[in-house]
């Protein structure tokens, strides 16, 4: 007999809207939390940290938080983004203690960070496009655009 879940619908491919919600509410605490708190570890001195999402396990008791160092997602920037997501990951259970004061969940979540990486790959992407062979293909009219060439002349 199929469980009461499943029953007439599928399983939701993605988060619950419950996981979205609290990821939002961990995800801004922890970026109020890193604007205001000071860590004593050289990897985070002077580093202004981005929080970008936070993923809640289903039953909202982990939490993979997602963050960039500011600037290290820019060509040219030679920040050590492994360092400070290194650095973070020891302070997790400082920032932990910090969040369950600062929001109303049941538990609060265990931390993980992991570095963004969408940032590098926005920046692999506009490079791309700045290749000289593909602004050609890009600056071609479509095919639909193009005039008709009549065979007949001539």
């Amino acid at each position: 007999m199929p469980s009461h879940a499943t029953r007439g619908r599928p399983a939701a491919p993605g988060p619950s809207q419950r996981q979205l919600r609290a990821g939002e509410l961990v995800r801004h605490a922890l970026a109020e939390l890193m604007r205001e708190e000071e860590i004593a570890d050289p990897a985070l001195s002077g580093v202004s940290v981005t929080v970008t999402e936070a993923r809640m396990s289903p039953d909202l008791r982990h939490a993979q938080v997602f963050v960039e160092p500011l600037g290290a997602g820019v060509d040219g920037a030679k920040l050590d983004a492994t360092a400070v997501i290194d650095a973070l990951n020891r302070a997790s259970k400082f920032y932990r203690g910090r969040l369950g004061r600062a929001i109303e969940l049941k538990f609060t979540p265990d931390l993980k960070f992991v570095h963004d990486a969408s940032f590098d790959e926005a920046s692999r992407i506009n490079r791309l496009f700045d290749d000289p062979v593909v602004r050609r293909d890009l600056d071609k009219p479509p095919e639909s655009e193009r005039e008709p060439v009549d065979a007949g002349e001539g």
